[in-house]
């Protein structure tokens, strides 16, 4: 049985061997109660902003880099460090496994973030984000093939899962649903330096944090 590397994926790659079908949505409300956010919140996301700003301005910024100025304290902010909410970091995840009719997928992804309200074992826990960091220089699209990949796994436990791609400076979210076919849906591109896109990058991010982590309570 041949084996391939999920960094190796196209698109193509991914709808052939996983049978995702792809959408299009103009509007995050159609999926997600976006809430105003408040004043504290607005002069950390600018102070975020800010200093990614700064970062990029320099030149490129690394992968390791984009994690640590963008994605932590965003997710932060979020309330993604809330329980029942835990996240999980690339190398504290196991390698994940997607096997086709004559295929392995195998990969890890970069982080992730699960809700242990109900969970007993890892493999139950309910998948809130699944996200696939890139360093400044990389087209955020390129990181969709790894994603999708990583977040099809979730599908065989649940409904329905979030995904992100970043390159700090862009985020593309995709919400994935199970189904015959699989579907993913695309959703408007977000900007972190952009003030009217970072508020409602923030936005989403709270919003899938605070709706995920109710679905798995239930």
């Amino acid at each position: 049985m041949p084996t391939l590397n999920t960094k190796n994926l196209t698109l193509r790659d991914v709808h052939r061997l996983l049978g995702f079908q792809r959408q299009s949505n103009n509007s995050f409300t159609s999926l997600l109660s976006l809430e105003t956010i408040t004043e504290f919140e607005q002069q950390e996301l600018g102070q975020i902003r800010d200093d990614f700003d700064n970062y990029l301005s320099a030149g490129k910024v690394s992968e390791g880099q984009v994690k640590f100025l963008a994605i932590a304290p965003l997710m932060r902010l979020s309330g993604f460090y809330r329980s029942p909410i835990e996240i999980t970091l690339e190398e504290g995840i196991e390698e994940i496994l997607v096997e086709d009719e004559d295929t392995l997928i195998t990969g890890r992804m970069d982080i992730l973030a699960v809700s242990n309200a109900q969970a007993a074992t890892a493999i139950s826990r309910f998948w809130v984000l699944v996200l696939e960091a890139k360093n400044s220089t990389v087209e955020v699209f390129e990181g969709l093939p790894q994603l999708l990949t990583y977040a099809f796994k979730s599908l065989e436990q649940q409904e329905s899962v979030w995904g992100l791609a970043t390159n700090g400076l862009r985020y593309q979210f995709v919400y994935l649903q199970s189904g015959t076919p699989p579907t993913y849906q695309l959703m408007p591109e977000l900007n972190l330096v952009s003030c009217e896109r970072s508020i409602q990058l923030l936005q989403v991010l709270k919003a899938i944090c605070k709706l995920q982590g109710t679905l798995a309570e239930d």
